[in-house]
């Protein structure tokens, strides 16, 4: 039996999700990008839109991306 539903691995994964609902994010720095995904991600959840398996794997690709992006923003003002 094929799953049916989208497997989330990286930032754009989830990106390709919101293309799908007419929905782009592009704030000017990828972190408030992330974030405001999580935003979008979180009003197409609520208006049932979504799974929560779908929701759920989301956030945790997310969750990550903004970590690591937290600590490339980190790294680079060390190295300043």
């Amino acid at each position: 039996m094929v799953n049916s539903e989208p497997q989330f691995r990286h930032y754009y994964d989830v990106e390709q999700l919101l293309k799908r609902f007419g929905i782009y994010v592009y704030m000017g720095k990828r972190l408030w990008d992330i974030e405001m995904t999580g935003v979008e991600l979180q009003k197409l959840h609520d208006s049932g839109l979504i799974t929560d398996t779908i929701y759920a794997h989301a956030k945790i690709v997310l969750r990550h991306e903004h970590e690591l992006e937290i600590k490339r923003s980190n790294k680079s003002k060390e190295d300043q």
